[in-house]
């Protein structure tokens, strides 16, 4: 078993054998739906040309001879953001769902709409100009829903108007937004994902191909970091203003140049109940790079935090049940919480049906730092669990200091896990610690993680580029663990985030889908060849300009701090490899395959491309400059890929 794990981890290109592992077979894309709830929503009446019925709670849609009348036209204008979707959306299916007031006998039209409006001023003198004619739908019962056909508008993500019109001179009375019991219009997209146009080089298996595996994969999701903390525009919201601001929150951040140096990928300002949006838009990123689920940190039993957790579980119950959220209680966080208040909130979460249990029915809990709390207070708590509210626990502890406190939690435990290192050195053995929790008969889950930098904390890790990442997956794949945490999906205070982001987009979640699925089903043929470019923007010695007095410096044991461009290539042949660097121009053969190699880094561009038989097969240029005087210290990779540039 383990030479046969060796060999597919050599495969995966983590170590320097050219063995490849059978391809896995491409199957058909399974078809994925979202569904989303329209952001403004308002009819206008050419009876009454000057009147706003941005109130009301319904939608009047008739013809030009309404009631009798030679001005009674009426028309619904509703818009939607769609969100969330991949890039290699195919097969797109949209439809407009609309709930009617009344029985009629009545066709409804949907037309795109190509001019401005807004639901608070739109009236039928200052309404907007419609496009073409879309799907219909012909007569309407009672608080039932019609259907309208607009997937010849809908192409992936953006922001669509609609136009509800008629010819009917009875009306057609719609529920608006502003109606009681969630009655308004949605819109439905379902799509597949195309496999040949989508910046993967290989086929990634289907989502339920992934999960019959029995290795799962989830990411530590950190509440303190939503995609939007306050709904405006990336340019201006809560991230730029007082986060990535060294001056922000009153200059509370000034001393180490502001408290972050990445964020989640910036969105525009959404209607209704945009903190779940976000959660759902999170959920299907998750979903479409492979992933499990996550691995909820709980910091609180109230505020915020504990109101966010819940609107993970409803957001991931809403877009897909079988992505599994894991209960994490962080006993930091937690660590004044009563047992029994703890076992209630444990209890009201494990109500959904999206919170993880193993196939038995027990309950998987996975306390951070579970060593802040003894085995014996552990146990009794499980037992409150059982007698109290009928619910068996699996523990899976999630340990600091694993080989110290794993004798103690053998007897109660199901599993272990380790916080574990952010940096190759500290990774280096990874297999030590999956085979002691094998020899107690446990199952290991396996910290897998991209970079670690904390500017408040004046600390870093040296990630090597990409070499930590690919080294934490050597250890999860040779060592035989289960279960997978990538540390983490988002927490940007400590630079560990791999959810798409300002600094690195989707790359190193690409570049983490093709080692989880190695780690699951075996390593897939590459299909496309895809290059991936990661730096610093400024050596480790550089001093910023900003008046920084607490720098970060390297965390003792850590591999030794180094000033790399990494050229990282999964390729379907032997290829030329061109990088330029600040001008400097430095050529290499890339063999078939996966590989990685290093280049000195200097001030200026960077760029890099492959070539096979006088052709260009892949072409990357990073959007960020290298500069030897940086505003403020900035340690953290910057990640580009070809495959989406």
């Amino acid at each position: 078993m383990l030479n046969r794990l060796r060999a597919l981890v050599a495969a995966a290109g983590l170590v320097a054998v050219t063995a490849v592992a059978a391809p896995v077979p491409a199957s058909a894309a399974e078809p994925v739906s979202a569904g989303f709830t329209a952001a403004d929503d308002v009819f206008i009446s050419q009876a009454e040309p000057a009147k706003s019925f941005a109130t009301a709670e319904w939608m009047s849609v008739c013809g030009d001879a309404c009631n009798g009348s030679s001005v009674g036209q009426r028309i619904a204008l509703v818009r939607f953001q769609v969100t969330g979707l991949p890039q290699n959306v195919a097969n797109v299916h949209a439809t407009i769902e609309v709930t009617s007031a009344r029985t009629t006998d009545t066709t409804v039209t949907a037309r795109t709409v190509t001019g401005d409006w807004s639901e608070s001023a739109t009236t039928w003198n200052t309404r907007p100009a419609l496009g073409g004619t879309l799907g219909s739908h012909t007569g309407f019962a009672q608080n039932a829903t019609a259907t309208l056909d607009v997937s010849s508008a809908v192409t992936g993500n953006g922001t669509f108007s609609f136009a509800l019109t008629q010819a009917d001179a009875t009306p057609t009375v719609l529920h608006s937004s502003r109606a009681s019991g969630d009655r308004g219009p949605r819109l439905t997209v379902t799509y597949t994902e195309a496999p040949a146009a989508g910046p993967l080089p290989f086929t990634l298996p289907s989502t339920a191909q992934l999960r019959a595996s029995g290795k799962k994969v989830f990411a530590h999701y950190f509440t303190p970091y939503p995609v939007s903390l306050d709904n405006q525009a990336p340019a201006n919201d809560y991230y730029a203003r007082n986060y990535l601001n060294p001056d922000g929150e009153s200059g509370k951040h000034a001393a180490y140049g502001g408290l972050l140096r990445d964020r989640p990928l910036g969105r525009d300002p959404l209607g209704g109940d945009w903190a779940l949006a976000d959660f759902e838009t999170e959920v299907r990123q998750a979903v479409a790079a492979g992933l499990d689920g996550f691995t909820v940190d709980i910091l609180s039993l109230t505020s915020a935090h504990w109101t966010r957790v819940q609107k993970l579980i409803t957001a991931a119950e809403n877009v897909d049940p079988g992505f599994s959220i894991v209960l994490m209680p962080d006993m930091n966080g937690l660590a004044s919480a009563g047992s029994d208040a703890f076992a209630s909130a444990m209890a009201q979460l494990a109500a959904s049906d999206s919170v993880y249990r193993l196939g038995d029915g027990r309950l998987v809990v996975a306390p951070f730092k579970a060593e802040a709390r003894t085995a014996a207070w552990w146990s009794d708590w499980m037992e409150t669990m059982r007698t109290e509210h009928g619910i068996e626990v699996a523990l899976v502890p999630c340990f600091l200091d694993f080989n110290r406190y794993r004798d103690a939690f053998a007897p109660i435990s199901y599993g272990f896990a380790n916080w574990g290192g952010r940096n190759p050195a500290a990774n280096s053995s990874l297999t030590t610690n999956i085979g002691r929790a094998h020899d107690m008969g446990k199952i290991w889950m396996q910290p897998v993680s991209v970079q670690d930098e904390r500017p408040n904390q004046g600390i870093y890790d040296e990630a090597g580029n990409t070499e930590n990442l690919r080294v934490t997956w050597k250890g999860a794949i040779d060592g035989g663990a289960e279960w997978v945490q990538l540390t983490t999906w988002n927490d940007y205070s400590e630079n560990t985030q791999f959810a798409p982001s300002r600094n690195a987009g989707w790359t190193y979640l690409d570049i983490n889908a093709y080692y989880l699925t190695c780690f699951k089903l075996g390593c897939p043929q590459l299909t496309k060849d895809v290059a991936y470019v990661t730096h610093r923007v400024q050596p480790v010695a550089a001093q910023p300009s900003y008046p920084e007095t607490k720098l970060m410096k390297l965390r003792s044991g850590s591999t030794a701090g180094r000033d790399t461009v990494e050229v990282l290539t999964m390729l379907t042949g032997s290829a030329t490899v061109s990088v330029t660097i600040g001008g400097s121009v430095q050529t290499y053969t890339a063999p078939a395959g996966v590989s990685a190699r290093t280049l000195p880094l200097r001030p200026g561009s960077v760029s890099a491309s492959v070539s096979r038989g006088g052709g260009a097969v892949a072409e990357v240029s990073s959007p960020y400059a290298v500069s030897a005087t940086p505003y403020v210290q900035d340690l953290h990779y910057r990640a580009v890929s070809s495959g989406r540039s």
